[in-house]
């Protein structure tokens, strides 16, 4: 399920430039303590990793950067994904009934909620990213320390943790292996790195389009709650283009 909220405020609404955290913190703080509790703390696992199962665009919008600060002019839309129905439809029932919000301090309040159509995925999509997608490992050094190295599409290794990605979230999810070709990427013109902060910590990301080429269960759940790490985070969102072309 996938819903565009469009909010509206006086004025202005002026965040830090690296405003994830906020979006994210936004999300989880209008579901019930209860739900909220179960995807913070636990979520669906997968041996020892935890998947939230949702992801979230930039926000979209007219803006201006102000220093450290982006400051956006109403209206602003924010489109969040999840297969995970439950958060969804909390999510959903909460705008509807509160209506008035409070963001760092701005006053906003939800003028339109949308709910997208569902999307038709075949075994091979193109897709535009909403936000960056992450690919990383976490390694060590000589001396012992661990690194974390961030994958470009341009290196082998990314399409495979996108592919592996995927098959653990599957598994965690629906709770059976997805049985599947290995998934194919191809980059549309070139991709841009997008290097971020998520509450002080640096993630490289990318921007772009894409050709992915696999099973349509796993593209579907990666269009539903995101490719690559730190869905939750707002990483990871597509969408796919209609036209056929890049």
């Amino acid at each position: 399920m996938r819903v565009t909220l469009e909010f509206g405020f006086e004025r202005r609404l002026s965040l830090p430039i690296q405003y994830n955290y906020i979006v994210q913190g936004f999300l989880y703080g209008n579901i019930t303590p209860e739900l909220g509790e179960f995807l913070h703390d636990q979520g669906f696992m997968f041996e020892k990793r935890s998947f939230k199962m949702f992801t979230f665009s930039r926000l979209q919008g007219r803006y201006e950067l102000k220093g450290d600060r982006i400051v956006f002019y109403p209206p602003v839309t924010l489109t969040i994904s999840s297969p995970f129905d439950r958060f969804m439809q909390e999510l959903a029932n909460t705008m509807l009934q509160k209506g008035d919000f409070e963001l760092v301090g701005c006053k906003v309040y939800v003028a339109k909620i949308n709910v997208l159509p569902e999307v038709q995925i075949e075994d091979e999509i193109r897709i535009n990213m909403l936000s960056p997608v992450v690919v990383y490992s976490t390694l060590q050094t000589k001396e012992g320390k661990k690194k974390t190295y961030y994958y470009s599409p341009f290196e082998t290794e990314f399409t495979d943790s996108l592919d592996n990605n995927l098959r653990k979230k599957y598994k965690a999810f629906f709770g059976k292996e997805a049985r599947a070709r290995k998934l194919v990427l191809e980059t549309i013109g070139r991709p841009k790195e997008k290097i971020l902060k998520y509450r002080g910590t640096i993630i490289k990301g990318w921007m772009g389009r894409f050709v992915l080429n696999g099973n349509k269960k796993l593209l579907k759940l990666g269009y539903d709650c995101g490719i690559g790490a730190k869905n939750p985070q707002g990483f990871g969102m597509v969408e796919v283009l209609n036209d056929g072309r890049g």
